[in-house]
């Protein structure tokens, strides 16, 4: 089929070969690379590319609960005359196109990212994607060393890695939560704080310890995103009032009887 070719050509070998890469650098010179290891940098990469995508996504926010107001506004003022409420509903999307074609861009690539780690964890880690490694590589040896840290196997589950993607889940919705300039109503913290960890967990807990370390890293990486553009926003908001003029300050006049 044309668009799975493609796919793997396009996005699925070169990410494939790229942490096949990884893995023989780490053996440089050792007796027995880690995969594992070679998961989490590969994940790095992977999350330093998307960061411009990553941060439009957060300037973005602010238009996207902007929309939403105004859209429950001309609910509330069209809401007796369907046909003046779509009209006004379409004026309000060619305006905010571009929002739109950046929430399918983003789709996409999160779906091409999940199903390219699907492909790597179910055929490419076992060795039934070793011909789609480049000639040009350099060998390394099989099969691949999957015990990450000699301990845990990265095609097996994991309840610690499993807990520990809970614990990280709940840590990035509470700072999420905390440092958003934006509201959030009663159930949204419910949901975001406690839900989805305890969700995450019972819905991934057969998941292979390979693809939850993927994800613990994108946490990680996640966290630390979230407290840069706090600090950063903080930092922009102390520079504004720092330059603007400072209200002169009122003489006390003291008189000596």
């Amino acid at each position: 089929m044309l668009i799975i070719s493609v796919f793997t050509t396009v996005i699925y070998q070169p990410f494939f070969n790229l942490l096949v890469f990884i893995y023989w650098l780490l053996g440089f010179g050792s007796a027995q690379p880690d995969m594992g290891m070679a998961v989490i940098i590969l994940t790095v990469i992977i999350r330093i590319l998307l960061l411009p995508m990553s941060l439009a996504g957060s300037d973005s926010e602010k238009e996207r609960r902007e929309i939403s107001a105004k859209m429950i506004e001309l609910e509330r003022n069209f809401g007796d005359d369907p046909i003046k409420l779509k009209s006004e509903q379409k004026k309000m999307m060619k305006k905010s196109r571009h929002i739109v074609w950046g929430e399918v861009v983003s789709l996409f690539v999160q779906v091409s990212i999940a199903l390219m780690l699907w492909k790597i964890f179910e055929t490419g880690l076992p060795g039934g994607d070793l011909h789609l490694i480049y000639p040009f590589m350099p060998q390394v040896d099989l099969p691949f060393n999957l015990m990450f840290l000699n301990k845990i196997d990265l095609s097996a589950t994991s309840f610690r890695l499993n807990l520990l993607q809970s614990i990280l889940i709940f840590i990035l919705e509470s700072l999420s939560v905390l440092t958003s300039p934006f509201p959030h109503s009663r159930a949204e913290v419910i949901r975001l704080q406690f839900t989805l960890p305890v969700l995450s967990f019972l819905i991934f807990i057969f998941m292979p310890a390979g693809k939850k370390l993927f994800v613990i890293t994108t946490l990680i990486f996640s966290i630390i995103l979230t407290l840069f553009k706090f600090v950063k926003r903080k930092f922009y908001v102390y520079k504004e009032k720092k330059s603007q003029p400072q209200p002169p300050e009122e003489k006390v006049v003291v008189t000596v009887k």
